[in-house]
Parts: structure tokens; sequence; C-alpha cells
């Protein structure tokens, strides 16, 4: 079940898109039965920013609009200047969102820079912010490893972007492909089995749904 051989400790970059719309990118790390955040987005989430911006330029949502905005980013040219907003170990996209609307809305009719460019411009800012908290991150605990899940996850020029930083402080990066970085129901079942294995079970009366239950409130009871 381990296919990227990982072993504690790592910093974990997650990448997940809850309903709510926030706190869709964490930075966490395990610690005495918790996983601790470090950092997380304050406003919009990845994805979500993502996703706005493919309706803006109308691009197909088949198979994703991320997967999308990933290959039309491979044309861009020029880097068109956008907010890039870290505030401490937080990061914020909203500011990001406006201005590249505004951008496309004013400029692409122009000339002055075309989709593929805007393309290529939100995907270098974005993912510049999260490795530079997930490197933070690194220096503060002192880790060398870091992981990449979640769906945002999926797009191969984050990962060879977190490579380049991770390899460049003498570690290691894992990361799966869209089998794995994607919602499954394998990741759901795999959590049940450790804490059924660690004697934790509830009546299936009282089991319950927190949707928004955050990521540093879980006692992960079945680990050390």
């Amino acid at each position: 079940p381990n296919l990227t051989q990982l072993e504690e400790p790592t910093i974990t970059l997650m990448l997940i898109s809850p309903d709510t719309g926030k706190q869709e990118a964490q930075v966490i790390s395990y610690s005495l039965q918790k996983y601790r955040i470090f950092g997380e987005t304050i406003d919009i989430a990845v994805g979500n920013c993502l996703d706005r911006f493919a309706r803006i330029i109308k691009l197909s949502n088949e198979p994703s609009p991320g997967y999308n905005i990933e290959q039309m980013a491979k044309k861009g040219k020029k880097l068109v200047d956008l907010p890039y907003v870290v505030k401490g170990m937080d990061v914020s996209f909203s500011g990001i969102l406006s201005a590249i609307q505004t951008i496309a809305k004013e400029q692409l009719p122009k000339g002055e820079c075309t989709a593929e460019d805007l393309c290529y411009s939100l995907q270098e800012t974005i993912f510049a912010m999260l490795i530079e908290t997930t490197e933070r991150a690194m220096a503060h605990c002192g880790q060398k490893e870091v992981l990449i899940v979640g769906g945002v996850g999926c797009n191969v020029h984050l990962q060879d972007m977190m490579r380049k930083m991770v390899e460049e402080r003498g570690g290691t990066l894992f990361a799966t492909d869209d089998r794995y970085c994607i919602d499954n129901g394998a990741m759901i079942a795999w959590a049940g089995l450790c804490m059924h294995k660690a004697g934790i079970s509830a009546p299936l009366s009282e089991t319950t749904c927190t949707q928004r239950f955050r990521t540093d409130e879980v006692l992960v009871e079945w680990r050390d």
C-alpha cells in the first residue's frame, strides 16, 4: 500500500478540494498524534482559483480545467505580472484571480498577451507561493522529504518545480499520479483499516460525518 515507499517524518503539501472552498492548500507535518498545520490558504482554494480562471478563458471541463490550464501553459511565452501574496506561512489567491480576470478582459482582446501566457503566468505564480511556504516548513522542521497529495498535486509542472527546490536542499520529493491524487475511496478505507487495527470503532448508529473537520483537530489515535 505504500506506493511512494516514504517513511515519516515528512512535510506534506496537501492540495484537496473541500466543499467549503477554503483551507485547501495546507503544509502539514505529523507530531504527537496530530497533523500540525504550518501554513494554509486564507481565502479561496488553489483548485477553485484554477477552475474559475478556466471559465474566464472558456476552457473545457474535460478532462479537467486544471489539466487543460497545465497543457496551455506549456505554450506560454510571456510572464504576466500577478499579485504574489504570502502572509507569513499562509497564502492568498483571491487577489490573483481578480487581477488575472481584469487582465484577460483588457489585454486579450488587444493581443497584448495570449490565453497561453495567462495560464503560464498563473501557474508560475501560484506554484512559487506554495513552494516558498513548503521550503520554510522544511527549514523549520529540519525535514528532507516532501510529499504532495490532492487533486492539484497531479500537475507535473508543480511536481517538477517542487522537486528542484527539495533536491537543492538535499531532500527527496514524493508524488503520485491522478489515480491516487484525486478523491478516491481507497484513502478513506485505508484510514478506517488503520483505526480498526488500533482497536478504534463505533456502532453505525453513532457514526457521523463532520464536513468541516480541520486537519489539526483530528486526534490520530492509530499512530504513535
